[in-house]
């Protein structure tokens, strides 16, 4: 309540202390009167009941789904590392970044070095911490946004902020499903709900702010710079922010200033991760092909969220509930500019003058507004031509978040004085000034109140459908979910391991010793943890194969475990650290991750690397009967000529050499060549490609 009520004197000393024609003309946004003392605790006890309802509600139904995904526990192996003095690797001795989230990585890493917890909970407290506290800040940053409007059209309304855009998102099962999950999501919400409260703040402030405003500024530049890092796609948002705010007024002083405060970390760790990865984004990225395009199953995707839960309900409601808003506010702006003279000072103005007004508009509600919706759909845009994702609503969460956030809470004002509106009974006395009332109201506030109390009408109609929407639909589930992935690749990740396992709640790794296949590998792993070699899986789900090391190996060569598998979260974290791990897809395996996206391949798992490469490149005998049965020793011999590839050769040696400022250097001038570098998956052809010879069949018919 103190905050709104601390919106009104903001508003007002701005308007007040600033005698620039530029700043004057961007303050139309104004409140025309100031709101009755009452009426602004109305606002705010009507702001904090609906925060507290919607943010217990979600963390109550956050903690009932509370778990930790395959994917989510990959982070924790780096984590395992980095303790252990290895680096920020994921296999020891190999530098690769196996997790997309530079931020999170490092925000686990400090909580778990101050807690000394077991990783998988600190990741499971941090991200519920994160996830739930992302509601009420957004909520405040949209409840700031709307101060200025309370009172509606007359000035003198009674105004209540209700929970709107946020009863959309919680309301989704998804949602509660990835406010813990061990992955990023939640980190991703608080630092745009973060984002946008300094932004909304940002706009209050005005062109003209005092040093301690400029402070502020250079923090918000410093929030929106660390996009990248919290994920990379989200340079979406901060680069608009950022445009945002060095095209308003500012100093060259304090452009300079934000550029740098903005670009320090991110550029540093851009400069760290070339000369350290080789590569210009983290290797998932690689691995995923960031860049390419599959359009039809980004809509399947897409319908995959909408479908269940209706979703284009709340969507069409909240797009109706923005219309209505911004019709009030060029009512409530036209209304105001009416009542006020024209001064000399706009009737005149140089081109210069023109630029800097345009300048001024910049730092405003409706430019920020605006700059967070339009990065919303650019993200959902993005997802939709990546093609989505496979585990059901994920990628989108933070996108639909994102547009959402001005709608977060919305002003629901009922006018003043209905009766000497629609009649011509006079009201005893003003609340707003505590001065007489006319007898009689003019007619341009008899349309204002009429126009007021129709848009109050279906302002209030959209928020009990979006409620009982929700109501509804919060435990809507996928069909078949849990039991079927389906054609279209997607699954709704966390039922179908619950299901799998019997585990309502899998958080620790040694809850996921229940999925198929685990209990098993760790048994072969203690069995060759001293001969070494290459564990492969078999289709039976109790056994897996082993291509065993030769018994002399090559100098410099030492045996190892090498586990090769999909999931790589629970396989990685039920696997000691000198054990490699190693996937198909190529998350955490340069080797997987440069070859070509399958066209026809699942989403999200459309690079399948076979497994004779990991054979060649690990070392194991070659040859039948120490090699398992179903590979083929023809295919092994080519990947080991292949591997011979200069470009592939020099790929590995950037993550696998000894780190050095002269190999820091190198992978500097690399990174923009490996970031690109691909290799056919089928032996033979990268032969071709590579223009080496072609070994001979092994047994040659």
């Amino acid at each position: 309540m103190q905050s709104i009520d601390g919106l009104q004197s903001t508003d007002g000393a701005r308007s007040e202390a600033g005698t620039d024609p530029v700043a004057d003309t961007r303050t139309t946004d104004r409140p025309r009167s100031v709101v009755g003392r009452g009426r602004r605790r109305l606002a705010g006890v009507s702001f904090l009941i609906g925060a507290v309802a919607v943010t217990t509600f979600f963390a109550i139904g956050a903690w009932q789904r509370r778990w930790i995904a395959d994917d989510g526990l990959i982070v924790l192996r780096t984590l395992r590392n980095l303790f252990a003095g290895n680096g920020p690797v994921f296999n020891a001795g190999e530098r690769v970044e196996a997790n997309t989230s530079t931020a999170w990585t490092y925000l686990l890493w400090f909580w778990a070095w101050i807690t000394d917890g077991q990783l998988e909970y600190v990741a499971l407290w941090v991200a519920l911490v994160c996830s739930v506290a992302a509601i009420p800040i957004a909520m405040y940053g949209s409840a700031r946004l709307y101060g200025n409007r309370l009172g509606g059209l007359t000035g003198d309304g009674w105004t209540l902020l209700l929970p709107f855009g946020a009863i959309i998102y919680i309301a989704i099962p998804p949602a509660r499903d990835f406010a813990t999950s061990g992955l990023e999501n939640g980190l991703c919400i608080f630092w745009a709900a973060v984002l946008w409260c300094q932004l909304v703040a940002w706009a209050r402030r005005g062109p003209h702010t005092r040093p301690r405003g400029a402070a502020a500024t250079l923090v918000l530049a410093f929030t929106a710079g660390l996009a990248p890092l919290v994920r990379p796609e989200l340079a979406v948002f901060g680069g608009l922010v950022l445009v945002l705010v060095f095209c308003a007024p500012l100093g060259w002083k304090m452009r300079l200033g934000v550029v740098v405060v903005a670009g320090a970390l991110p550029v540093g760790y851009q400069i760290f991760r070339m000369g350290y990865y080789a590569l210009l984004v983290p290797n998932p990225a690689v691995a995923k092909d960031a860049s390419g395009a599959k359009w039809s199953q980004g809509f399947t995707y897409l319908t995959n969220l909408f479908g269940p839960y209706v979703l284009v309900l709340p969507v069409v409601m909240a797009v109706v509930a923005g219309v209505i808003l911004v019709v009030g506010a060029r009512l409530r702006a036209g209304a105001a500019s009416a009542d006020e003279t024209p001064t000399d000072s706009l009737q005149a103005v140089s081109w210069r003058s023109r630029l800097g007004a345009m300048s001024a508009r910049l730092q405003s509600s409706t430019a920020v507004v605006s700059v967070v919706v339009v990065a919303g759909l650019i993200l959902i845009v993005y997802w939709i031509r990546q093609g989505g994702d496979f585990m059901h609503g994920r990628v989108l969460l933070v996108p639909l978040f994102v547009t959402l956030l001005p709608l977060m809470v919305v002003p629901l004002t009922i006018p003043a004085h209905l009766g000497a509106a629609f009649g011509r009974r006079p009201a005893q006395k003003s609340v707003v000034d505590d001065e007489p009332e006319p007898a009689e109201v003019s007619p341009a506030q008899r349309r204002r109140t009429r126009v007021g109390l129709v848009g109050a009408v279906a302002m209030a109609g959209l928020w009990v459908t979006v409620l009982i929407w929700g109501i509804g639909t919060h435990a809507n589930v996928l069909p078949n979910a849990g039991i079927d992935i389906g054609r279209s690749g997607i699954v709704d990740e966390r039922r179908f391991y619950v299901t799998n396992m019997g585990n309502e709640n899998p958080v620790t790794a040694e809850d996921y010793l229940a999925y198929p296949r685990m209990s098993s590998m760790v048994e072969k792993i203690d069995k060759y943890h001293e001969d070494g070699g290459v564990i492969l899986p078999s289709f039976n789900y109790d056994e897996w194969y082993v291509a065993q090391l030769p018994a002399v190996m090559p100098p410099g060569a030492k045996r190892q475990v090498t586990v090769y598998f999909l999931n790589l979260g629970m396989t990685s974290m039920n696997a000691p650290l000198d054990v490699r791990v190693i996937d198909q897809m190529g998350l955490a395996y340069p080797l997987a991750a440069h070859t070509e996206r399958l066209e026809d391949g699942r989403i999200g798992h459309d690079k399948i690397l076979p497994s004779e490469w990991v054979v060649a490149e690990a070392g194991a005998y070659p040859r039948k009967p120490v090699l398992p049965g179903y590979l083929d020793e023809d295919l092994v011999r080519q990947a080991q000529v292949a591997l011979q590839c200069p470009e592939t050769k020099d790929r590995f040696a950037s993550f696998e050499a000894p780190w050095s400022f002269n190999r820091f250097k190198s992978n500097l001038k690399q990174a923009f060549t490996f970031n690109s570098y691909r290799i056919q998956r089928e032996p033979e052809y990268e032969i071709a490609r590579c223009g080496l010879e072609m070994p001979p069949p092994v047994n040659p018919e």
